[in-house]
């Protein structure tokens, strides 16, 4: 039987958000359902429109992207959990190339490498990614900061009965929070394809809450660092180095 890959997209005030649902639409997987969550847009809704008859479409007051995932979460009906941006692409074969390495490899969750585009949707910068070799360096780097672009990762919807949702009070950080959160219990595969391509353009949240989110990181890092330090004493000890590729660009609001 054929597993069903549910992605979802939060919405709210973008202009990109028919790519996105294109991307998702075309994906050559078998079994896939597109959820829109629309987080009290007031603009860009005619993007939407086209794609009505292909998609599930939600709507909601604004309360960020965390609680349209979650909306969507709650909705979904996949056997898997994907999160596209709703100014990000997918590559059609993404949740096709990305389930069989899971079930391949018998894991709940995983991540892939991605390309940089612009607002023309050009790649603009190499390959981005973070590979790191071995459970406990891959834990220490995680400490440090989020390596896992949330657009790149596919999630066992079991997971979520098991560790929770995302944070909503969390505004940008509720993506790091899960991973640790996730980490506890699994590993995350690598997977080092691109198959997703991230927008980088002015209107980002990276850009404009810079201030806001270095603080939510130091936050989620100071709420996880106990057991974090207590998983590290689980492990008597360790082997492998630590393997990084260039930093990505991970941060995404919307």
């Amino acid at each position: 039987m054929v597993k069903k890959v549910s992605i979802i997209i939060p919405f709210y005030n973008c202009p990109y958000v028919g790519q996105a649902i294109e991307s998702a639409i075309n994906q050559t997987h078998q079994s896939v359902e597109v959820i829109v969550v629309n987080d009290g847009s007031t603009k860009y809704t005619e993007g939407i429109s086209p794609y009505l008859d292909r998609i599930i479409y939600i709507e909601k007051p604004n309360g960020g992207t965390a609680s349209a995932l979650n909306k969507g979460i709650q909705n979904m009906t996949g056997d898997y959990f994907c999160w596209l941006s709703s100014d990000d692409v997918f590559y059609t074969e993404k949740a096709e190339v990305q389930l069989k390495k899971m079930n391949e490899m018998n894991s709940p969750v995983s991540y892939t490498n991605y390309y940089p585009i612009d607002e023309n949707g050009e790649i603009f910068a190499p390959l981005q990614g973070v590979y790191v070799e071995g459970r406990i360096p891959f834990l220490q780097r995680m400490q440090i900061g989020n390596i896992i672009n949330g657009c790149s990762v596919m999630i066992d919807r079991n997971i979520f009965k098991e560790i929770g949702m995302f944070d909503e009070s969390l505004p940008f950080t509720h993506d790091y929070d899960l991973w640790l959160r996730i980490l506890h219990k699994y590993e995350f595969l690598y997977i080092p394809e691109p198959l997703l391509n991230y927008r980088v353009h002015q209107e980002m949240g990276t850009k404009k809450h810079a201030h806001e989110i270095s603080a939510e990181i130091r936050k989620v890092q100071q709420r996880h660092s106990a057991s974090m330090k207590l998983l590290f004493s689980l492990e008597e000890r360790y082997s492998g180095a630590i393997k990084i590729r260039p930093q990505p660009i991970n941060r995404r609001i919307y």
